[in-house]
């Protein structure tokens, strides 16, 4: 039952994306699995780029903040509150207020929004890094949130804190790095 609902939740959410006027494929129309260039037209288009490791991070911090919170609830409702949760930041993030927000603050300079396609393997990998929090002890977590973060900041020079650091309070010497100035 659980995992019907997720999977309506991910179904839906595509279909409130798609009303958004969000393309299935992104601005170029064309499909792939992978853009690995955050500088190019597919990142945020295609199924999976650098940023979808962060969506993992989401997923991380999702489970623990669950745990925090309702942790009287069977991990399987947690996990179907964390996809709805992932769910709604897709929605917020793809608003014009959120996307105008990332172009002026942060390195996302033609940033137009995340394809369809882009959004649900996003949430797709937030529970998987639900999964994978609810699985392993709580330091591999912790451990493999930190791997994750130093890993997103050496190879694009940008990682999930980064970027809600960036979105609340831009530094302009941040930006300038990252940019590779």
């Amino acid at each position: 039952m659980c995992l019907t609902v997720a999977a309506a939740t991910v179904a839906v959410t595509a279909g409130v994306l798609l009303a958004m006027g969000r393309t299935l494929w992104g601005t170029a129309g064309q499909p792939g699995l992978w853009s690995g260039d955050i500088w190019s037209q597919f990142n945020s288009q295609r199924l999976a780029d650098p940023y979808t490791l962060t969506h993992i991070s989401h997923g991380l911090g999702l489970y623990g903040l669950l745990w925090l919170a309702a942790r009287n609830l069977p991990v399987r409702v947690r996990g179907v509150l964390a996809v709805a949760i992932e769910a709604g930041w897709e929605v917020f993030e793809n608003s014009d207020w959120v996307i105008q927000r990332y172009r002026e603050a942060t390195i996302s300079l033609d940033y137009y929004g995340d394809s369809v396609i882009n959004s649900t393997g996003d949430i797709l990998t937030a529970a998987l890094g639900f999964v994978l929090a609810s699985w392993l002890p709580w330091r591999v977590t912790l451990a493999g949130f930190l791997l994750l973060e130093a890993v997103l900041l050496l190879w694009i020079r940008d990682s999930l804190l980064l970027n809600i650091l960036m979105l609340i309070y831009p530094i302009s010497g941040v930006k300038i790095w990252q940019m590779g100035m």
